[in-house]
Order: C-alpha cells, then sequence, then structure tokens
C-alpha cells in the first residue's frame, strides 16, 4: 500500500509524521514527492526505519537510486541525495553507477593505502624481527633453541637488533663478532658466526626477507678465521697424560684436606674444593667416555647400580634429529664406584645432578664453567666475574699443555682405549658415534657388541684404577702396562 502524508499526494512527510507511523504499516510504501519513496521496516527490537530511494528512467527502464534509510539519515539529506541524483539524471550520469564506482574508487583508495604501509613496514623489518620469525620457523634445536635465545640477546640483538635487514652489511657482522673475540671467545666468535649465518640463509630462500637483502648475504663476505687467533684450532686435540690425571686425583685430595683443617672462622674466606659432585662428574666423563651434558640430563632411572649398567636416552645424546639412538653404558668397577658416592649425594632426587629446586637438572655448561673459573691464566677477563671463581688451582702441568675442559676427558678416556689395544670401531661405539657404512649393512648386521664394549669400559677402568693408585714418577705421555 502506498500512502501519503497528511499534504495529500505530491507533498512531502514532515519529521513528526515519520515518527508516528505505526509498525503496523510493515511493508508500506510511503510517497514524498519527486519521484522519492520509502518502504517502512520493523526491527526486531519494534523500532521502525524507512528506506528511501528515488525512481528515475534510465534507457527507456525504471531505476532506483538509494538516498538513505530515515531516522539514521535525516529527511533534509536524503532529499539533497534525491535532488542531486535528479542533476546527475539530466547530465546523463546514471547516480547509482557513479555511486558503486566512487565506492569502488574509495575501496582501491584504501587498500592503496594500506598496501602501502604494509610496504613500508615490510622494507623497515629489522634483524629482530628476523631472529624471531626464524626461531619460530626456521630452527629447532635440541634445547628448544634456549642457548640461540641467550646467545643472541647478549652478543647480537642489543648491537645490530633494531637495523633495518635492507640495511645489514658485513662490517655489522664484523663488529658483532670483533666485539665477541675482544673477551678472548675465539670458539664463541666461530659458533656465533655458524649461527648468524644460517639465520641469513634461511632468509635468503623465504618472503620477504629475501626481497630485503637486494645486495646479497652478508654473511657470505665475512671471513671468520681472519678474526681468530693465529694458532687457534677448531677442533680441539687436548689429552690428559696420565701424569695429569694423576695430579688432578692430588688436586682434589689436597684441596679437600686443606679445606677441612681450616678452623671455623677462617673457612669462609678460604678457597673452597671444586664440589664433590663436580668431581665426581669428571671422573664417570673420563671412565664411561660420555659427554658432560649427557651425563648432566642423566635421570637416576636409567642407572642400574646392580647390574653397572647406564641408559643415555636418545634424546639426551648429540646429533641430528631422527639420527640419535640409545646408549648402552657398561659400568667398570671404577666408573661404578664413583656413580654409587655420587647417589649418596643426590639418589633421592630424579636426576643425578639435579638443579636447586631439584625439579630439573642442573645447567649443562656448570661443571665446564667451574673447571674453567679454576684456570683463569688462559682467560682474557678483566676482573673475577661474579659468584665465580677466579684462581689457577685445576691448571694441569703448570699449562704446559694448556687449558683442559671436562670434553677433553672424553678424548682422554677414548685416546686410553686406543693405546690399550681396543679397536678403532668398538671405541666409536663407546663413543656412541653414529656409523657410517651402507644402508644394506646397517640393515642387516644388528650385533650390539656389548660384550666388546664391556671389555673395554673394563680395560679402561683397570687403567685408571692403577693411575689413582699410583704415585710413580713418569714422563707426561701414555705408557701401556705390560701385558
Amino acid at each position: 500500500m502506498t500512502r501519503y502524508p497528511k499534504a495529500g499526494k505530491g507533498g512531502e512527510w514532515k519529521v513528526k509524521e515519520l515518527q508516528a507511523i505505526p509498525a503496523d504499516w510493515k511493508g508500506d510504501t510511503i510517497s514524498d514527492g519527486g519521484g522519492l519513496s520509502g518502504e517502512v521496516r520493523v526491527k526486531a527490537d519494534g523500532s521502525i526505519s524507512i528506506r528511501f530511494k528515488y525512481a528515475f528512467r534510465w534507457h527507456g527502464k525504471v531505476a532506483w537510486h538509494q538516498c538513505g534509510t530515515f531516522p539514521d539519515t535525516g529527511v533534509a539529506n536524503i532529499r539533497t541525495e534525491r535532488d542531486r541524483a535528479r542533476q546527475k539524471v539530466a547530465e546523463g550520469i546514471n547516480p547509482s553507477v557513479e555511486k558503486k564506482a566512487n565506492r569502488i574508487k574509495e575501496q582501491a583508495a584504501n587498500e592503496a593505502v594500506i598496501a602501502e604501509a604494509e610496504r613500508k613496514a615490510t622494507e623497515n623489518l629489522t634483524v629482530a624481527d628476523l631472529f624471531d620469525e626464524w626461531l619460530k620457523d626456521g630452527v629447532a634445536r635440541q634445547d628448544g633453541n634456549a642457548e640461540l635465545r641467550r646467545s643472541f640477546g647478549k652478543n647480537v640483538l642489543p648491537f645490530i637488533g633494531e637495523k633495518a635487514l635492507r640495511d645489514l652489511t658485513e662490517k655489522d657482522l664484523l663488529a658483532v663478532l670483533r666485539a665477541l673475540r675482544a673477551r678472548g671467545l675465539n670458539r664463541g666468535v666461530v659458533i656465533l658466526n655458524n649461527d648468524m649465518g644460517q639465520m641469513l640463509r634461511w632468509a635468503e630462500k623465504r618472503k620477504p626477507w629475501r626481497g630485503l637483502m637486494i645486495d646479497g648475504n652478508p654473511a657470505e663476505l665475512v671471513e671468520v678465521k681472519k678474526l681468530l687467533d693465529h694458532d687457534y684450532q677448531e677442533q680441539r686435540d687436548r689429552v690428559l697424560c696420565a701424569d695429569e690425571i694423576r695430579e688432578l686425583r692430588d688436586i682434589f685430595e689436597r684441596m679437600e684436606r686443606d679445606y677441612a683443617a681450616l678452623p671455623a672462622g677462617q673457612k669462609y674466606s678460604g678457597v673452597r674444593p671444586l664440589e664433590r659432585k663436580a668431581q665426581l662428574a669428571l671422573w664417570i666423563c673420563l671412565s664411561t667416555l660420555c659427554r658432560i651434558g649427557e651425563l648432566l640430563k642423566g635421570e637416576w632411572q636409567h642407572v642400574d647400580l646392580e647390574n653397572g649398567t647406564w641408559l643415555i636416552p636418545a634424546q639426551n645424546t648429540k646429533g641430528q634429529r631422527g639420527k640419535r639412538q640409545d646408549h648402552h653404558v657398561f659400568l667398570s668397577p671404577f666408573a661404578l664406584r664413583h656413580f654409587r658416592e655420587l647417589h649418596t649425594l643426590t639418589g633421592e632426587t630424579s636426576y643425578l645432578f639435579p638443579a636447586t629446586n631439584n625439579t630439573d637438572h642442573v645447567d649443562l655448561k656448570s661443571i665446564s664453567k667451574r673447571v674453567g673459573d679454576r684456570q683463569e691464566k688462559f682467560k682474557n677477563r678483566s676482573k673475577p666475574l661474579s659468584g665465580r671463581r677466579h684462581d689457577n688451582t685445576l691448571v694441569l702441568n703448570q699449562g704446559t699443555k694448556g687449558e683442559w675442559t671436562p670434553h677433553d676427558l672424553r678424548r682422554t678416556g677414548a685416546t686410553m682405549m686406543q693405546e690399550l689395544g681396543v679397536t678403532l670401531e668398538i671405541i666409536d661405539r663407546c663413543q656412541n658415534h653414529l656409523l657410517g657404512g651402507s644402508k644394506v649393512r646397517r640393515h642387516y648386521l644388528h650385533h650390539d657388541y656389548a660384550s666388546e664394549k664391556r671389555n673395554a669400559w673394563r680395560i679402561l677402568g683397570e687403567r685408571l684404577e692403577m693411575l689413582a693408585n699410583s704415585d710413580a714418577e713418569r714422563v707426561c705421555e701414555w705408557e701401556v702396562p705390560d701385558a
């Protein structure tokens, strides 16, 4: 039904008349004159709205142009839009098509603004942005990337983290590496260079990062060898000789004895010996050829003191994902004795070396730091580190053969096995090295060499027992006992 205002057909509706329209007019048409009409609508809440449109002829057919909805749009504005549309028709322009075109133009303009903003944001992506993305999608280290976060957070991001990737140069990377080298950390320089290179190579292959590296990967221009000491060796070859092993034993015993002899009031200022748990860790590494990290992550549930075995689960071993393997260690009497003493200290907890809260293992670098702190003559430190030792109590052989680390004990034990006649293949298996060979051999040959490995560890343990109970003076070289 078409309804008209009080003024009659052709007249205009007053605002109060529109406001008084009842809900039962729903669907009716009200005529406002001049080709303008509106459809009465009732919302869910019962409120009334009227959608107005202007009728005009276009190419011999009736066409409609939407002018607005009352009361959201005032009547005066609705009629003004009707008049504008009428003028456009007189000019030969379809007002509805023009309105649609304007809407498309406006949308295109908005999209262009957004695209430009995104382009600028992409152009200004920083090294820190790349690092975050790389950690999320590009790298998955065994420690959950904890060491990468620590290393970059300390050595990289404070210096070049806010630098736009498109502006990153070889000189920026060299500055980061030189700062680390100034602290005497040759090995740290190599590791950090490798990590930064891995991140940037990942970026080279992916959008939007590759588009920002228009001048190439700056990591490819870094010649890291030129930053290192001339006598630096990438692979350590330090091996403790028999005299040094005996000297280490004597140092532990002397420090324990001297500290125990101090009067009660002087113990606080006295030189504390290396914690007994740390001493045991070193002897276990030497006698089992395990990595220090594998030992510190170990759990008592994997140690069988009665049968003298220790299982190192694959997830605790070193290697590429999918290629790590369980490692069964057969404990010699020497190794078993140290495990049993360790059990008296930590056997009530889950881990062999529990953290202070007993809910996790200790930091995997804790033993290495303690050993290194007691060989300060090999460190380039301007002052002692807070809360850390700073002496030379663990320097061996007067330092003539250089610093030693817990990992050197693994190499030392393997070398001792070699000198004692153990075959290289068995030594590799005792070290849990992933052996090569054809796929056919790996598929069909499944002998576990348990008896051979057990014998190798036994021979090593006997040699260590002899050293532990011997005070004979010898040249600092390995000597194989008479058969």
